[in-house]
């Protein structure tokens, strides 16, 4: 596999686009916990941005019950993902700066389109982002 490909089971893609979707003018934002790499469960958390339209800042207690739960299920973090109701699926310069899992995969769902979302993914780290191309699969 390249190292510059993510494999994005249809399902957790499916339920990213759906949640963006139902909530098309704030930012969502939450985790997907993988095992052996391979993301396998969704973690929705509540944006307690004070402009969660333009921002998002994960809910603390639901953020820590999260990482609680995915490692008690032997989980690891692969991805944080949020939402751009209105910008491209590209990191803002507010996402390069508050940057605090350099580790984890970003992915980035756009509602700028022209009735088609966009979802993209981005390592960040140092404040710079480095594309990865996703790649959907059916597991």
């Amino acid at each position: 596999m390249n190292p510059e490909e993510i494999q994005i089971p249809r399902r957790i893609t499916n339920q990213l686009l759906h949640l963006a979707q139902i909530s098309p003018d704030l930012e969502i934002c939450g985790l997907i916990g993988s095992k052996k790499g391979v993301p396998n469960h969704c973690y929705p958390i509540t944006n307690a941005s004070e402009r969660p339209k333009q921002r998002f800042l994960l809910d603390a207690g639901q953020h820590i019950s999260a990482m609680t739960k995915m490692r008690d299920l032997g989980e690891e973090l692969f991805a944080i993902y949020h939402s751009h109701p209105t910008a491209p699926a590209l990191p803002s310069s507010k996402d390069l700066e508050l940057e605090a899992y350099p580790q984890a995969l970003h992915l980035i769902i756009s509602l700028n389109t022209k009735g088609i979302l966009e979802m993209r993914g981005f390592r960040i780290n140092q404040k710079s982002a480095q594309e990865i191309s996703l790649i959907m699969n059916d597991d």
